[in-house]
């Protein structure tokens, strides 16, 4: 069982809620009538406050070694460990007011052990190791100092990349706590200026809830409970077929009911779910929960709390949702049962993996506990009636797949292969041939369903059903919901890696990138631009490399992940006069384009 903590600081406030204060209330008319008023309302505040705030996690950490990394009252867009299409967030995004250009600080001693460029993702990174065992990181900036900027530009042009990520040595860059490191901005996926800001254990770089730390946000709002969902599990493994119900709920301040008061009828081995969302008090935001409880008559059989994780788990958020209700209904069900291949840090606590067996004739009363990290708490009981129960599980209607081993299906047509620890329960694996698909060289091959999360990846080989003659070189395996995953020829099959069950087919791609110049044009006048900005295309397999070059020497393009150019900045190293620029790009089936322009500067 994890122990409890109590965070007794607060960057502003005491995390008081509502109920709380009308127990102070109450307190205060008693003790002024009875002549006892200081010590009384002393003890409720100091006692309802230590409640607001206990929190679950494994182990303390410093409350005074951080500062905040931006000289803004606290704000936050997104909380750590809310719930993200495909992950769980690593961080905290804090506000800028709707802007970038804020200074940010590094929040303690230590030195730039690392910086990443991307095209998504954080856009530009910085990474600060700290001697106190903790690495921090700041995405989505605009910009480095100087010192650190010319050292990224010297590698880009080095190794002819914009993609980088760069380990520093220790002594190269130092930094004291509060020294400005960076300039937040808005680079890479990100939907807004804001600061993504995190806090790393550096030996194993899990990412730790900044909260944790002192780092704490305005908070004396409760979670609101939305809904719950009831899940027939009954010796099954958990898919879309899995009966299930979804119940809403009414409440308020922290406590919550059935909008129809019941008691439920339920037997067998069930699991259940809850819809929750939080806000704090510092913005309008709707942003995830720290901590989950489901209690059984009293007694805790699940607990979830966002506390750590390692970037390998992170995908396993499609174990801990309702995965087949998010794809159909974009509805966030937080299960309250741990799937047997889910793997991840999240859980520190259950019995029976969260599962309730009703098989008696009593009533039960199940109650869920939900907090946010400041501790506030909203809760929610129901009252059961079960009977006894004798269940069958349902036999496979297709082939049994294991999580917890190797998989395979093959025919003459297609293999597909599941390593152990890509399924996050077993699997009626179903397969069927469907009709091909206008310009595919096979039938679509449906592997199973969408509904039916891969933690990693899994292979598939599909044979082509007309002959691929000279083009097998040129030949790509394409989910049709999600396009091209790549693929090689082997043995008279394509081979290639998906990350998602669906419809599976093969088609050749021997057409080149589309290159569209913005601004430029050959014998242009460039004098009052700042920047070259094109855009590359492909149709199937994708982008693999993007060239340019000056006068025959290479120049570095910046990626825009919002705006898709490809930009040339143009800097001291062009002189004034005639120049010829060139524009290479490549796909990943090697087709290639090319764009020339003579430009004057």
């Amino acid at each position: 069982m994890p122990f409890r903590t109590r965070n007794t600081e607060q960057s502003c406030s005491l995390a008081v809620n509502k109920n709380t204060l009308q127990t102070i209330r109450i307190a205060f008319i008693s003790a002024v009538r009875n002549n006892k008023f200081f010590l009384i309302v002393l003890a409720v505040l100091l006692s309802a406050t230590t409640r607001a705030q206990e929190t679950i996690q494994s182990k303390p950490y410093p409350k005074d070694y951080f500062r905040y990394p931006l000289d803004l009252p606290p704000s936050t867009a997104g909380a750590f460990g809310e719930l993200r299409p495909n992950h769980f967030h690593s961080g905290l995004d804090f506000k800028t007011n709707q802007r970038t250009g804020y200074p940010v600080h590094a929040v303690a001693d230590g030195y730039v052990s690392r910086v990443r460029i991307q095209f998504g993702g954080f856009g530009q990174a910085l990474y600060l190791t700290h001697p106190a065992g903790y690495t921090t990181v700041y995405g989505h900036i605009a910009s480095f100092t100087p010192e650190v900027a010319k050292y990224i530009r010297d590698y880009q042009y080095k190794f002819q990349t914009f993609e980088a990520d760069i380990p520093l040595p220790p002594g190269l860059f130092k930094v004291t706590k509060g020294d400005v490191v960076a300039v937040s901005g808005n680079e890479g996926a990100s939907a807004g200026p804001h600061l993504h800001f995190e806090i790393r254990d550096t030996a194993t770089q899990e990412t730790i809830n900044p909260q944790l730390f002192g780092l704490t946000i305005p908070d004396n709002i409760s979670p609101a409970i939305t809904s719950i969902g009831i899940y027939h599990l009954n010796g099954n493994p958990f898919s879309e077929k899995t009966p299930k119900e979804f119940l809403p709920v009414t409440g308020a301040a922290g406590n919550y009911r059935l909008l129809k008061p019941q008691t439920l009828n339920l037997s067998g081995n069930i699991g259940f779910a809850i819809g929750v969302t939080d806000m704090n008090s510092a913005s309008f935001n709707k942003n995830g929960l720290y901590s989950l409880e489901l209690k059984l008559d009293g007694k805790t059989f699940y607990t979830f709390a966002v506390e750590r994780f390692a970037f390998d788990q992170t995908h396993a958020i499609n174990a801990y949702i309702d995965y087949p209700a998010f794809l159909t209904s974009h509805r966030w069900m937080q299960k309250c049962f741990i799937l047997p291949g889910s793997r991840i840090s999240l859980y520190p606590q259950s019995i029976n993996q969260g599962v309730l067996v009703f098989n008696d004739d009593a009533e039960h009363e199940v109650e869920y506990i939900v907090k946010d990290v400041a501790g506030n708490t909203s809760s929610l009981k129901l009252k059961v009636k079960s009977s006894p129960n004798n269940f069958t599980p349902d036999k496979p209607v297709g082939k049994w797949l294991r999580f917890d081993q190797k998989s395979e299906f093959v025919n003459d047509k297609v293999h597909v292969t599941i390593m152990p620890g890509n399924l996050y329960d077993n699997l009626d694996f179903i397969y069927s041939a469907q009709p091909a698909k206008p310009g595919a060289y096979s039938v679509t091959h449906r592997i199973h369903n969408k509904f039916t999360p891969i933690h990693d990846e899994f292979e598939i080989w599909i044979k082509p059903d007309i002959n691929l003659g000279a083009y097998a070189d040129k030949a790509v395996v394409v989910n049709a919901a999600a396009g091209s995953v790549g693929g090689t020829w082997e043995g008279g099959f394509v081979k290639a890696k998906a990350r998602n069950f669906g419809d599976f087919y093969i088609r050749i791609d021997t057409v080149p990138p589309v290159i569209t110049p913005i601004n430029i044009r050959d014998g242009g006048n460039m004098r009052l631009e700042k920047a070259i900005n094109l855009r590359v295309g492909d149709n199937l397999s994708g982008v693999k490399s993007v060239t340019a070059k000056i006068d025959g020497k290479w120049v570095l393009l910046q990626q825009s992940y919002k705006t898709k150019l490809y930009s040339y900045t143009f800097n001291n190293d062009i002189a004034p006069g005639k120049h010829n620029f060139e524009l290479v790009a490549v796909d990943w089936k090697n087709n290639t384009s090319a764009y020339k322009a003579e430009f004057n500067k």
